[in-house]
């Protein structure tokens, strides 16, 4: 069985994952949106106080509140570090994202590895999926975890609502498409845990979702 903790990370209020295979402790970082010194450390003192060894950095997509603290958990830790291919050139791009908004930024170090949906990954015994849905983001992939009914969305789907669309990449019927094809058919009791927000369940999210209650 796998455990969750949710950093909210950064000026955009980002969720920050820590995920950990009880038994073994193996763990993920998924999102990792620390900015300032006393948000590493957060992240930092919770994973040493639970004696956990980190194997993955999980980027579900390139976004700069998603990628912030990359580099400090590459250096920390040392983990397998996978993004979306698809989402390589907004990696490379951070410190320009991070104009954009007024904001410094440093070059974010390249990943080693990509998703696809054909890569199975585990943590202990409990492995870890992954669904592409584009829309938000060129490449975003959903981290799913299908033994424990967990699924971290990213900026896809989130309660009550979905990712915004009008960033470059980004296109509405392709979200909605990823939504319905990709998410929707999970088992309705998956407890999604998205970028921003509060966590919720599919079957919530396809029964009140406003965005699909009118499609």
């Amino acid at each position: 069985m796998i455990e969750v903790k949710t950093f909210t990370f950064n000026p955009f209020s980002e969720n920050s994952y820590l995920v950990w295979e009880k038994e073994s402790r193996q763990a993920a970082v998924i999102d990792p949106g620390c900015f300032s010194s006393k948000e590493e450390n957060e992240l930092k003192n919770f994973i040493l106080r639970k004696q956990l060894s980190v194997k993955y950095l999980f980027n579900s997509h390139c976004h700069l509140d998603h990628i912030f603290g990359n580099n400090f958990v590459l250096k920390e830790f040392q983990p397998q570090y996978f993004i979306p291919e698809l989402d390589k050139t907004l990696l490379e791009n951070a410190p320009t994202q991070a104009r954009l908004f007024g904001m410094e930024m440093a070059n974010v170090q390249p990943a080693n590895s990509f998703f696809s949906e054909e890569t199975s990954l585990f943590l202990g015994v409990d492995e870890i999926r992954f669904l592409f849905t584009p829309g938000h983001s060129p490449g975003e992939f959903c981290i799913y975890f299908p033994g424990n009914f967990v699924c971290f969305t990213g900026d896809v789907l989130f309660q009550n609502s979905i990712g915004r669309t009008d960033l470059m990449g980004g296109n509405y019927k392709t979200l909605i498409d990823s939504i319905k094809e990709k998410l929707f058919t999970l088992p309705e009791e998956t407890i999604i845990y998205p970028g921003h927000g509060d966590s919720s369940t599919i079957g919530e999210e396809k029964e009140h979702n406003p965005f699909f209650s009118v499609n």
